[in-house]
């Protein structure tokens, strides 16, 4: 597993971080005129994520959530990247790309041999990000504004991290 190096701590979160994972997603949500009417996933991040196999992370500093990102155990051994968001002022500091390396690390090590993730076209930064770290648009359902489907298998040749790191 690679280090995270970022301002603030990462660390999995507890439902003591739900209200301020609400607030990031429907701020970062806001500033590309989008809504989400489906969060009862952040109403209980412990039950929703982590009692199933998977993890919810939160990058914070000191009380401010800085950012975030899970993974949803879909059974079997697929996953699916939910919730990735970075406030405003660190986007584009390679700080989401260092987020995802180490959620499809946990992945990997959590046994998941694909992870999956709906997008909206509006987050033509995201969707970069996914693409350049092995992501592949395929059919699927998406949900609401989000109505873009990625795939990545998970092979241990570490072909998405060496793809992250070119160009990105």
């Amino acid at each position: 597993m690679q280090p995270f190096d970022a301002p603030g701590h990462l660390r999995v979160a507890d439902n003591g971080d739900c209200a301020r994972v609400r607030r990031l997603a429907e701020a970062v949500l806001a500033q590309y005129g989008l809504t989400d009417d489906d969060m009862g996933d952040l109403e209980d991040i412990e039950a929703a994520y982590l009692a199933g196999g998977g993890t919810f992370l939160v990058l914070v500093d000191g009380d401010r959530l800085l950012g975030c990102g899970g993974l949803l155990p879909l059974g079997e051994d697929r996953s699916e990247l939910r919730r990735m968001y970075l406030v405003n002022e660190l986007r584009g500091k390679g700080l989401g790309k260092a987020l995802l390396q180490r959620l499809l690390d946990d992945a990997r090590q959590a046994g998941f041999s694909s992870v999956e993730l709906t997008t909206a076209p509006a987050l033509v930064e995201a969707i970069g990000l996914y693409r350049r770290a092995g992501f592949r648009a395929a059919d699927g359902a998406g949900r609401g504004a989000c109505s873009l489907f990625f795939t990545l298998g998970l092979a241990d040749d570490g072909a998405g991290e060496r793809a992250m790191g070119e160009g990105a």
